[in-house]
């Protein structure tokens, strides 16, 4: 199998969004001494779009794979999603395709299915979160796939399962959260409402990402391929897990309740002198502590506040409790009181306030990439898990259209000539 091909890239380490000189972590000193990746000699082809397929395989290049993006002659449509500037790149496409290599390429033409073929035989992974028909037609389905690489593995994604009576629709992140019952409960009762925040998303993408790990580990004990399938509506149902086997247990019916938790309290969103802070008490050993620091018995003494449940039930009384307490002081006050009882609280932060939040800073979660096209750098999430001695780190930005085309065309054995000829047929 080939692995990594020899194009060189500027090391980015961890930055502070604050200053842009490079911050040597602990992590980092230990990565010194003993760098490693963990898929170093794993090659994926991602012809994902949007997020479940490309952070999938961002975090298989944050361990260590080479991932090469494949995209449309053209640019794929999330390439100028959200974009920055009028002609793109998109905000998204920034973070989703960091630790990748840039290919483009149509695979409905002939040569382009030569192209693929050739691709396909080097490589270990495919992901495309592409209708099964799509697939199909682009020669990426799992049985086009073994016939060239008998113990390829293709990861998928679909909105609602490969079988079944909506197998042929299509869906977005929105779709899955409104079709398992998490619109239902968000937001008010007289409006439901979506996430700001794509997690349906972001769940599959983390979850075909273990699994195809999973399935790697699988190949090198058996020698078998495999196909993973992620699938939206299973994800969303997964973080509601807990809510449905309620409603199946006990047929309760929850409707949304704005910030107000409804099985626990207080759980809301609290207005301080200065701003708004959230506060989360859930068991018997947190409540007591927030009963002590308003130091009143009733609290503890009231049966209507005796577990989780009754407090959920009641929870009206705890808030207004709560929004009397914080009002009478700055969020940075009232935060200082609760940490100091240990109740788990936080600011609600504007996103330009979570850019300069200290601990954001501290901990280098956002990583200050620059590209081309753009005067300013850009903080990009990195990976949100820390390792000893596993190397994680942002490598490599996002790739310009087509970026490394011709060095992996070279290496798959195509002459200056013969790329010309490619690029003429628009095959690349």
């Amino acid at each position: 199998m080939q692995t990594g091909i020899a194009i060189q890239t500027k090391r980015v380490g961890l930055l502070d969004t604050r200053n842009s000189a490079p911050k040597t972590t602990l992590v980092e000193s230990r990565l010194k001494s003993h760098p490693m990746s963990v898929l170093n000699d794993i090659r994926v082809l991602d012809f994902g779009r949007f997020i479940a397929g490309p952070y999938c395989g961002a975090l298989l290049g944050d361990l260590g794979a080479e991932v090469i993006r494949i995209e449309k002659v053209d640019g794929s449509e999330d390439r100028f999603t959200a974009p920055i500037k009028p002609d793109g790149p998109g905000s998204g496409f920034l973070q989703l395709n960091r630790n990748k290599l840039g290919f483009t390429l149509n695979p409905r033409k002939p040569k382009g299915q030569e192209v693929l073929k050739k691709l396909v035989a080097t490589a270990d992974v495919v992901i495309a979160n592409l209708p099964p028909d799509t697939l199909k037609s682009m020669g990426l389905d799992y049985e086009s796939l073994q016939e060239v690489k008998p113990d390829i593995i293709l990861t998928t994604t679909t909105a609602f399962g490969s079988s079944g009576p909506y197998a042929e629709r299509v869906g977005f992140d929105g779709v899955a959260q409104a079709m398992s019952g998490n619109m239902h409960l968000t937001g008010h009762p007289d409006e439901p409402m979506k996430n700001f925040s794509p997690y349906v998303d972001f769940t599959t993408a983390c979850m075909n990402a273990l699994s195809t790990v999973a399935a790697i580990m699988h190949r090198s004990q058996t020698g078998e391929g495999q196909h993973v399938e992620g699938c939206l509506l299973a994800s969303a149902l997964t973080a509601m897990g807990g809510t449905l086997i309620e409603q199946a247990a006990l047929n309760v019916n929850r409707i949304a309740s704005g910030n107000r938790g409804q099985t626990a309290a207080p759980i809301d969103v609290f207005k301080t002198r200065d701003g708004w802070m959230l506060v989360q008490v859930v068991g018997n050993p947190l409540y007591d502590r927030w009963a002590k620091l308003m130091g009143e018995d009733k609290w503890l003494e009231d049966p209507r506040f005796a577990d989780d449940l009754s407090r959920g039930e009641n929870a009206k009384h705890i808030s207004e409790r709560m929004s009397q307490w914080t009002s009478d002081r700055t969020t940075a006050e009232a935060i200082a009181q609760l940490e100091e009882a240990r109740i788990p609280c936080g600011e609600i932060l504007t996103p330009q306030e979570a850019l300069e939040n200290e601990q954001v800073q501290a901990m280098q979660f956002l990583t200050e990439l620059t590209y081309p096209t753009l005067d300013e750098k850009m903080p990009v999430p990195r990976m949100p898990m820390n390792f000893s001695t596993i190397d994680n780190r942002i490598r490599r930005r996002a790739p310009t259209l087509g970026e490394h085309t011709d060095s992996l065309l070279q290496t798959l054995g195509y002459d200056k000539d013969e790329i010309e000829e490619l690029r003429a047929l628009r095959v690349v």
